[in-house]
């Protein structure tokens, strides 16, 4: 099941990255998974937060540039060899990986991992015919 995540376009300078949470924290949205990737200039922020709809109008009122994406979350278990399971998965059935984040569930048996894929509707398929557990929220 395809979850939303938020890109947000930051300039590469203190404080941003503050203003942003405060503006989420303001709106009464909360922070499940945050990745972040950066230039020299500029830095892309991604999250996926339990009321996107919110989060996105919060960070758009306060000047931010922002992108509502479909990624995959899909629980695994937490132990070693979970993630090379998918990723053999994957290549097996040519899904194509453009990014990947993870966030561990508190009780520690679980971690969901964020996937952005090329074909959305076809990574979902094949996870679920292989019997993978995704989660449309966490």
């Amino acid at each position: 099941m395809k979850i939303q995540q938020i890109s947000v376009f930051l300039e590469n300078k203190t404080g941003r990255l503050a203003d942003v949470t405060r503006l989420i924290a303001s709106a009464g949205v909360n922070i499940r998974a945050i990745s972040i990737a950066d230039t020299a200039d500029f830095g892309i922020l991604r999250l996926i937060v339990d009321k996107p709809a919110e989060a996105a109008e919060a960070l758009t009122k306060g000047g931010f540039t922002t992108r509502m994406t479909d990624v995959l979350a899909i629980e695994i278990p937490d132990q070693p060899g979970s993630l090379a399971k998918v990723m053999e998965i994957f290549k097996e059935t040519g899904v194509n990986i453009e990014y990947l984040y993870a966030s561990l569930e508190k009780d520690c048996s679980t971690a969901v991992v964020i996937f952005k894929v090329e074909d959305i509707e076809h990574s979902t398929k094949i996870v679920e015919e292989h019997g993978l557990a995704t989660i449309d929220c966490f």
